[in-house]
């Protein structure tokens, strides 16, 4: 869980290395769940558009076709009747609509994507906000304002381990 922390506003080396450490800290966190997350993100991703595409190809045949596509199946496979085609290309387009759908609604519902977004913006402006504090390029003050911004996009990330 991130630390409550208080600085006393002074400018000196022992508080740069404090928020260097939190900040090195939170970036821990955040790549851990970048890597959890983002496999889980691509998975329903890959779920909803393959499901949707194959649900689609499944109907595009009868569509276009018609009876002779179901009658040129049923005698491929040699199957007795051509409702048989039309039922498994039914049961199957519904399945894998479902299974798009599905994918879609469990990403979505639990926001995956924005919470991706929003780590990898929170990981690059604490990159950018420890070179700056590394370089003396802005005060520790200021810093630490910054950091509180950043890390408030992210209230579902914990902070790594301490080293």
């Amino acid at each position: 869980m991130c630390q409550r922390w208080e600085w006393t506003m002074s400018d000196d080396q022992t508080n740069r290395q404090q928020l260097t450490e939190h900040i090195e800290r939170r970036r821990v966190g955040l790549a851990a769940f970048l890597r959890r997350t983002k496999p889980r993100r691509n998975r329903l991703t890959t779920i909803s558009i393959v499901g949707s595409t194959l649900a689609a190809a499944l109907t595009v045949g009868p569509a276009v076709g018609g009876t002779r596509f179901t009658e040129g199946v049923q005698g491929l496979f040699s199957l007795n009747s051509d409702s048989v085609v039309w039922r498994v290309l039914c049961l199957g387009a519904v399945v894998l609509s479902l299974a798009a759908a599905l994918a879609t609604n469990f990403a979505n519902a639990r926001g995956i994507d924005a919470q991706v977004t929003a780590a990898e913006a929170c990981r690059t402006e604490l990159d950018g906000l420890e070179s700056a504090l590394s370089f003396g390029h802005m005060t520790t003050d200021d810093a630490v304002a910054l950091y509180r911004q950043y890390v408030a996009k992210v209230p579902f990330v914990d902070d790594g381990p301490s080293h």
